[in-house]
């Protein structure tokens, strides 16, 4: 991508993110801004967790992403009875050319959708842990580069127990975002019907409007959003303050720190700015920070939770003055 290129340009981003979640609002129904939280995670280079009850939308949501940002798609349906090299492939031996040949698993895809990931154990799950950081897999001493871009796109239901194996934190903390979709309103409810209806088939046709190189240039166009100084503080402080949170075991770490501002970042990118505000900050606080921070394990028959420590600390840390555009 050189400097020309228009997808720098505020304006055009934001026109990008507009396009993109009007495709994918087609499909998921009443959810623009949780599409926008997790579309500003793909444009952040993160991956997300959609953790919410059945049926609410959040493998439909994957793929139309992946539709509508032209990127190869593949499902994991994760079970009980998932090996590692169900997931990142294994080599095969080919005995006309008496070799062994590696066979990739659906790791190696644009958009990788992990369903049920709470589903499978822990050593599976561990599997994803490479692949998400490192944008690679090794398999019997070989290394194994991923696409790029490469996302993975998680879901969890987090209403069963029986037969599930809930993610260590450590894993949580390799996902930037955690986003639940919620039941939709009554009106809502009825629209998803009437277009069903309307259209006779299951499936929603969303239009490309990416491709994967498209899409990198636009992650490229986010890494230059200015983050002011006192932002950037302000992001610390709020992480900090999650340390020292009464209700608090185990607050967010210097990821989340990151994650806070590259997060608010994207999402100062859709709303068609160059630069980061502090309001940028808090509205993606509680999906960056709340699956980072473990409550005393005392109050976990109480009201406490990770999003409740983030409304407090955003409450009580003051924010800086909204800043002036930098030229």
């Amino acid at each position: 991508m050189t400097e020309a290129d228009p997808r720098t340009d505020p304006t055009q981003v934001a026109e990008f993110a507009e396009r993109v979640l009007d495709e994918v609002g087609r499909a998921v129904v009443g959810k623009r801004e949780v599409l926008a939280l997790v579309l500003a995670g793909i444009l952040a280079k993160g991956h997300v967790l959609l953790e919410d009850f059945p049926g609410l939308g959040k493998t439909l949501a994957a793929r139309s992403f992946a539709g509508a940002l032209g990127l190869d798609f593949s499902r994991a349906q994760f079970t009980p009875d998932l090996l590692p090299a169900d997931l990142t492939g294994s080599y095969v031996y080919d005995q006309r050319r008496a070799e062994f040949d590696f066979r990739a698993g659906p790791v190696f895809a644009g958009l990788l959708l992990a369903d049920e990931i709470n589903r499978t154990p822990p050593k599976t799950q561990a599997a994803l842990l490479e692949a998400m950081q490192e944008g690679q897999v090794t398999v019997e001493g070989q290394t194994h580069l991923l696409p790029s871009p490469f996302h993975v796109l998680a879901t969890a239901n987090p209403v069963e127990y029986e037969g599930t194996y809930p993610l260590p934190e450590a894993q949580l903390d390799r996902f930037l975002l955690r986003v639940g979709f919620g039941y939709p309103s009554a009106a809502e409810e009825h629209d998803v019907l009437r277009r069903r209806l309307d259209r006779q088939r299951e499936e929603v046709d969303i239009v490309q409007v990416s491709d994967a190189s498209g899409l990198a240039a636009v992650q490229a166009a986010v890494e230059r959003v200015v983050v002011d100084e006192s932002v950037a503080r302000y992001c610390v402080a709020l992480v900090s303050a999650t340390r020292d949170h009464a209700d608090v075991l185990t607050g967010a770490s210097p990821r989340g720190s990151l994650g806070l501002v590259l997060t608010a970042r994207a999402w100062a990118a859709i709303r068609g700015r160059d630069y980061v505000v502090p309001e940028d900050v808090k509205a993606v606080a509680r999906a960056v920070l709340a699956h980072r921070i473990t409550v005393k394990p005392d109050l976990w028959m109480t009201q406490a939770s990770g999003t409740r420590v983030v409304d407090a600390v955003l409450s009580s840390v003051a924010a800086p003055r909204t800043l002036e555009p930098h030229r």
